[in-house]
């Protein structure tokens, strides 16, 4: 008996039978520190992803407004939007319409600094060009171009709240917009 509590002595309590124990124990802690920084890693994903110029615009927005075709004519149209910002770039799309009047607009945007560049397209009309502006914190003004036709377009988002203006030297000439999400 004494011979086997000097040997538990010397060894610190490291008795060969308590090794398996420790190694449980040991893998346990590696298990859950992996899982610690995993979880910590995808957080500060999301976190980055809804950081950026574009993330006060973040999620799905639908609303009304008016549509102004070239005859002067006024239409009221219904519309839906879907912002996808991850951090300086955006996908974004934008469904308007009425009983005779429809858009689909799409765009693929990046930030650099408060310089706003991109490219879009209208299903509807298979037309598609590049977008360059300014804005930040999800207030931009931005041009449409494309063969033949050009837009400015405003965006304006305050809290749940978005105002959407385009003007066109088109078929179509103007559209405002009100959305909230």
């Amino acid at each position: 008996m004494e011979h086997l509590q000097a040997y538990r002595a010397a060894g610190d309590g490291k008795h060969r039978a308590n090794k398996p124990v420790e190694a449980r124990a040991r893998n346990r802690r590696l298990l859950t520190a992996a899982a610690v920084l995993f979880v910590a890693a995808f957080a500060n994903t999301e976190t980055n992803a809804q950081s950026g110029p574009f993330a006060p615009m973040a999620g799905s927005w639908s609303g009304s407004g008016t549509v102004t075709l070239d005859d002067g004519s006024t239409e009221r149209i219904r519309c839906r939007a879907k912002y996808a910002p991850i951090g300086p770039t955006m996908e974004m799309s934008l469904t308007c319409a009425s009983d005779a009047y429809k858009f689909n607009l799409a765009a693929s945007v990046k930030a650099e600094g408060s310089a706003i560049t991109g490219s879009w397209s209208e299903a509807s009309r298979n037309i598609s060009g590049s977008l360059q502006g300014r804005g930040g914190g999800g207030n931009f003004e931005v041009v449409a171009s494309a063969a033949g036709f050009n837009a400015n377009i405003g965006l304006r988002t305050s809290g749940n709240k978005q105002n959407v203006t385009i003007r066109a030297d088109s078929q179509f000439r103007g559209a405002n917009i009100s959305m909230s999400k």
